[in-house]
């Protein structure tokens, strides 16, 4: 965003400062001045000269010998240009003065060039008249400038004046960086309220008189804007009998300084609306709109629409456009079509000043290729009160110009209104955030500067709808602090309780994994959440099985990417394949890393997210290996209660007789396993493997991290062995639970130290042996104590069919 400072103080007329101070203050107060570039560097003892007389030069076929009059004198000019002719007025650099720099086109000089009185070819020659590149400018801001030559003034200029002054060049053009949440300094009016603001001084919006004929627009044309969410208001204007002619030098200066080419008077006047508002601006050519109407709507899927740079754009059924009653006429917000851009032969336009929806400009730019001026503005998201202003201002240039006749009355289509936002005003907390203590009156006075308005009856303050960042306490925090000095805001140390960082208990529960299987050898992978529906066939998930049941993802890289995880151990058994292939030996993984479940299908609310322990092996070990591991974590994670596992876990993808469920305190927590042979097929592993999987927030609950002190037993402890002959089908796990429910208080430890089967032992039956240790904490343990535990445990056992071995 680039402004002048003359363009600042149309508005702001008390405004008496120099380029730095404004830039120091201004950046101060929020608006920051990214540099500034003063247009008369470099330009001294410049005055309007007169030519009076030319000769020609007696040695020199190019150079003639002027006499010019430059106010109090005339002066004997030597120049070599082809545009001089007797009357005509041009810029003089008298002797001593200064330049900005050639006419050849190359970069300027830091210092400019110093011009002195001397001999041409053997003639004297007491100056220079100058081109406009000389004096540091070129025809983008100056198109009436010849190509090559002096710079013709206009008649009416006065010998001996200053020629810079005339020029426009006594002046600095700023250049500011603007935060997107600032719409409104994205135009020159608005840096304009921020610099009388920060300056103390009034603020002087542009007066914009009524404009029209006694004629009716409505009679003239007809707009309908079908999508209201996209187009928040559409107003629109109609100036007859066009004239097109160039646009005053004030107006030129203005846009130029602000990097706009000027073009011609209708084109510079939508331009100037843009800089002056911020409010982009279209027109029409009224005869070429089908049915005069205006059609606002969106496209339709693969459309190609031809802009007016010549390019044919795809369109979608996403991107608003203006169509007349038969075709598109231009993308909303961006440019116009090549069926409807204005000619020469003009003679009724219509001019559009809209409010389009920011977000959907700004994709619409990128879908389409084409961003531009008017679509930078759209899509930071405008007022559409200012719409009206805008557009008003634009008939009003029009009238004062002469360049066409307004009709009378606008179409303003405008479904719902914006409105202004409230925000209650609460001084201690605004101190209190900004560590000061200034008077609330203090602070009504920075608000009322920048036209935050206080509403006594509230006790809101109220802010234009052009401030559409102002939303809660804290802006209006930031509006104080900005006036009040960011550099009179005291520093102070952080206060608050001191307390001790740490993880949170999930975490802790989290590292007590890692570390348990970094311990054990396993090293940590993390594999991606989303993958191929086609997993659960690699895993022998059945059809109806809830696991196939999955988060969807709207818009994934790729089939293999579509559908959030339920279970771990693809990722898991493709980590583990590609070692196998790589020729790794004895690879032992571990993964903490979320399944996705989802509550309902289709989804009304977010899935469950589980953390999920996941331990995958090959090589070295075995079931009973994996089993140590989880039992380690149960251990170190302060779960010393009952551990079991159920063999029926029903998991499809492990081995039906090497499987089980793991319960703690009868709660299922996970499962673990050895691969089925047709999963370790379908993922390339040579040989056995094997899993197991612990759902965290099942586990979670169960753990602890209180560590309690018992002191050493005072009373010996009496030791039983039992060798007992088993049915093979009864688990070792249902003796010990048999031995813990019989063996009452007195019972300490047991310790399965023998499994046997053999020639020795009958067919269908096992030899187990267990070591049972009893102690009592308060008195020495008598025969027929240890006697009744035992009895009690060898009846258990009997009713399972277990009998002692001979």
């Amino acid at each position: 965003m680039n402004t002048s400072l003359s363009w600042i103080k149309a508005y702001v007329p008390d405004l008496d400062v120099t380029a730095q101070e404004y830039t120091d203050a201004m950046t101060l107060t929020g608006t920051k001045v990214e540099g500034f570039e003063r247009l008369d560097k470099n330009l001294e003892k410049i005055v309007v000269g007169e030519i009076l007389s030319i000769d020609r030069h007696p040695d020199a076929d190019k150079l003639v010998i002027c006499q010019v009059n430059v106010g109090d004198e005339t002066l004997q000019i030597v120049t070599g240009a082809p545009n001089v002719h007797v009357g005509d007025k041009a810029p003089v650099v008298l002797d001593g003065g200064k330049v900005a720099g050639g006419h050849d086109g190359g970069p300027l000089p830091e210092d400019g060039i110093t011009i002195k009185a001397g001999k041409l070819r053997g003639v004297d020659s007491y100056g220079m008249m100058c081109s406009i590149e000389e004096l540091g400018s070129d025809r983008n801001m100056y198109p009436d400038a010849p190509e090559s030559g002096l710079y013709i003034l206009p008649a009416d200029a006065v010998p001996g004046e200053d020629a810079v002054a005339l020029l426009g060049l006594r002046d600095t053009v700023f250049e500011y960086e603007i935060t997107s949440n600032r719409v409104d300094c994205y135009s020159v009016l608005g840096i304009a309220r921020e610099a009388a603001a920060t300056f103390g001084k009034e603020f002087k919006a542009p007066v914009i008189t009524k404009t029209g004929n006694s004629e009716d627009i409505n009679d003239y044309l007809k707009v309908t804007v079908e999508n209201t969410d996209l187009c928040k208001r559409y107003c629109a204007r109609m100036v007859k009998n066009i004239h097109l002619a160039p646009s005053p030098k004030w107006l030129q200066h203005r846009l130029a300084a602000s990097g706009i080419r000027p073009i011609n008077n209708i084109v510079d006047i939508t331009n100037y609306i843009m800089e002056e508002y911020g409010q982009p601006m279209h027109a029409f050519d009224y005869d070429l709109l089908a049915g005069h109407e205006i059609v606002v709507k969106c496209a339709k899927d693969g459309d190609v629409f031809q802009t007016l740079d010549g390019q044919e754009r795809k369109l979608d059924h996403t991107v608003l456009m203006i169509n007349d009653a038969e075709k598109e006429v231009g993308i909303a917000g961006i440019m116009g079509g090549e069926n409807s851009k204005i000619t020469d032969d003009v003679k009724t336009m219509v001019f559009e000043c809209a409010t389009f929806d920011g977000t959907n400009i700004r994709l619409s730019a990128k879908k389409v290729g084409l961003r531009t001026d008017a679509s930078g503005k759209y899509e930071k998201g405008l007022d559409p009160n200012t719409a009206e202003e805008a557009v008003n201002r634009a008939c009003q240039l029009i009238e004062e110009l002469g360049a066409g006749e307004v009709v009378g009355g606008m179409i303003d289509v405008y479904p719902v209104k914006a409105e202004k936002s409230r925000v209650k005003f609460q001084p201690e907390k605004i101190n209190a955030l900004l560590g000061t203590d200034i008077a609330p009156e203090t602070m009504l006075q920075y608000m009322e500067k920048i036209e935050l308005r206080y509403d006594k009856e509230t006790g809101e303050i109220v802010a234009p709808t052009w401030r559409q960042d102002i939303h809660c306490m804290a802006d209006l925090a930031e509006e104080v602090a900005r006036f009040y000095g960011y550099d009179k805001i005291g520093t102070t140390l952080p206060t608050g309780e001191a307390t001790t960082g740490k993880l949170s208990y999930k975490l802790r529960v989290e590292q007590i994994a890692r570390n348990v299987a970094e311990f054990c050898g396993f090293s940590e992978g993390m594999t991606y959440s989303f993958e191929s529906p086609k997993v659960f066939d690699k895993l022998n998930i059945p059809a109806e099985d809830a696991a196939r049941q999955t988060v969807v993802i709207s818009n994934p890289l790729g089939e293999d990417f579509s559908v959030m995880r339920t279970l771990p151990l693809h990722g898991m058994l493709n980590s583990l394949s590609t070692n196998y292939n790589r020729r790794n030996k004895n690879v032992r993984l571990y993964e903490l890393a979320n399944v996705y479940l989802p509550k309902s299908l289709p989804l009304t609310e977010l899935p469950d997210e589980r953390m999920q322990f996941t331990l995958g092996m090959y090589g070295d070990g075995d079931f009973f290996t994996m089993k140590g591991v989880v039992e380690e974590f149960f251990d170190k994670a302060g779960m010393h209660g009952r551990v079991s596992y159920d063999p029926e876990a029903g998991k499809a993808f492990l081995h039906p007789g090497r499987q089980a469920a793991i319960l703690y305190e009868g709660d299922m927590v996970g499962y673990l396993g050895e691969v089925h042979p047709d999963v370790l097929d379908n993922y390339k592993i040579g040989e056995k493997a094997y899993v197991a999987v612990l759902d965290m927030p099942a586990v979670t609950p169960h753990t602890s991290f209180d560590r309690k002190y018992t002191g050493i037993a005072k009373y010996p402890a009496v030791s039983r062995d039992l060798s007992m002959v088993v049915p093979k089908n009864i688990l070792v796990g249902q003796i010990e639970e048999m031995i813990v429910q019989r063996g009452g208080k007195i019972l300490e430890s047991y310790n399965l130290f023998d499994i046997y089967e053999g020639s020795q032992i009958l067919e269908g039956y096992k030899s187990v042996a267990y070591s049972i240790t009893f102690r009592a904490k308060d008195h020495t343990l008598e025969e027929k104590e240890i006697n009744g535990a035992m009895n009690k445990i060898l009846n258990g056992l009997k009713s399972m069919g277990i009998e002692l071995r001979a």
